[in-house]
């Protein structure tokens, strides 16, 4: 059974449909690993056995009567501490709301369970998502698979551990500015942000509701694509997927500036093996995404302040001081900048779309640097502020230009491979990330 715990999702749920594999023997054998490992309290904020247990037994039935709900019915999944769980805690990750137990399940979370995902837990999570780096003095930091003194990536860092310590077969996150992606790439994941809008928001403690957007984190495309359209996305086909004729674009404004070593060898060895493999590949500079990059400051910030400050104010003292030195910034954005801002960014948009079009993807590594520690971290402040940026730096070109995102791992540990696409072509998307990530193993 301790094969199990680091199965692919999908190979999990065919064992399942086969009979080979017992929805409740899966959940107790993932249950029993959590309660067991040493990290479990770093990674999970809460588990909660009893619905794990019956929401198996439920699954059980099911695959005993031939009536099972998808091709992941049985399957545990990890879920984000902020998306809202019935008469389960839900904290994202703050002192600010300690205690706060839900009523309901979020919409995005009765959908998964209407579609036989087995609720493993809550996980933990950059203080309210406002971190690309994962690290949380207030709650917890979860581990990173490749060092005991690196950070995780967040904000679904939990989401990520969970996965890559054998704790749950598929985990879902949120992704404001990369937060879906950056974890799955430092901890070696297949990391999907659909295109914002994809799945309901309501129930989700939200960071900036017009960037938030809920996603998966998996150990392969086929998972990621299962795991989304459980969610209520749509079934996307990967069978006969193919990188021939496809037309890929290396997005060098920005995304493409400041590589470490490692990073830069690792993107150029990934594109490689992805021409070997047919595709035709493009280098691009589009002067739009230089000019949307400083308005994420006038935008994420403030609209962060608007829902956060009723929490803050009368208790400032409970964050973590570089989160609250950051969200706090939003207060000194006036209302004309913050609506320019944005007018700003959808003509940006518009003609990035038109730039793309005919592109079937934009490439760039997930993130200039590879994780830092936390040792220097926690000694050097001026050393977290840049590093914080740097890290959701790539990633957040999705979520600026409103497209649908795949991270693949690549060879080199904590580095990533970005699929970027405009709304319209994320079940291509997957194809495509399907088709690369064979050809990446190769």
């Amino acid at each position: 059974m301790q094969e199990w715990l680091f199965a692919k999702a999908a190979d999990l749920g065919r064992g399942i449909g086969a009979g080979k594999i017992d929805p409740v023997d899966l959940a107790e054998c993932y249950l029993e690993a959590a309660a067991n490992h040493p990290d479990a309290a770093r990674i999970y904020a809460r588990t909660a056995p009893d619905r794990t247990l019956s929401e198996a037994a439920a699954a059980r039935s099911r695959a005993q009567s031939s009536a099972r709900l998808g091709p992941l019915d049985g399957v545990p999944v990890s879920w984000k501490d902020l998306i809202d769980s019935k008469d389960i805690a839900t904290e994202a990750g703050t002192a600010l709301m300690e205690g706060r137990t839900p009523s309901a399940d979020a919409p995005v979370l009765a959908q998964g369970t209407s579609s036989g995902l087995v609720f493993m837990g809550k996980t933990h999570l950059s203080e309210i998502a406002f971190s690309g780096l994962g690290y949380n003095p207030i709650t917890a930091t979860p581990p990173n698979i490749n060092g005991p003194d690196l950070v995780p990536g967040g904000s679904s860092s939990g989401a990520a551990a969970s996965l890559a310590y054998g704790l749950a077969a598929g985990a879902i996150g949120s992704d404001t500015g990369g937060s879906i992606r950056l974890p799955a790439a430092w901890n070696g994941l297949v990391g999907f942000k659909p295109a914002h809008g994809a799945h309901p928001l309501e129930g989700i403690v939200p960071l900036c509701r017009r960037f938030d957007t809920i996603g998966p984190l998996a150990r392969s495309v086929e998972d990621a694509a299962l795991l989304d359209a459980a969610l209520g996305g749509a079934a996307v086909d990967l069978s006969g997927a193919s990188l021939h004729g496809t037309r890929l674009a290396v997005m060098d404004t920005v995304v493409g500036e400041g590589l470490e070593p490692a990073v830069s060898m690792a993107f150029e060895q990934a594109l490689d093996r992805l021409a070997r493999a047919g595709a035709q590949i493009t280098r691009i500079v589009l002067p739009e995404v230089a000019a949307a990059y400083p308005l994420a400051a006038l935008l994420y910030a403030p609209e962060a302040w608007a829902y956060w400050r009723d929490y803050i104010t009368p208790a400032p003292h409970k964050m973590f001081d570089q989160i609250y030195e950051r969200i706090s910034a939003g207060q000194q954005v006036a209302a004309p900048d913050y609506i320019a801002a944005w007018d700003e960014l959808h003509a940006l948009r518009r003609t990035y779309a038109s730039a793309t079009a005919g592109y079937d993807a934009i490439l760039c590594p997930a993130a200039p640097i590879t994780a830092p520690s936390i040792s220097r971290l926690t000694s050097d402040s001026a050393y977290y502020k840049q590093v914080n940026l740097q890290a959701l730096r790539n990633t957040r070109l999705a979520n600026l230009f409103g497209l649908a995102s795949v991270n693949l791992p690549l060879d080199q540990p904590m580095t990533g491979l970005l699929l970027n696409a405009l709304p319209a072509q994320q079940g291509a998307l997957l194809r495509l990330a399907k088709a690369a990530e064979a050809a990446l193993a190769t």
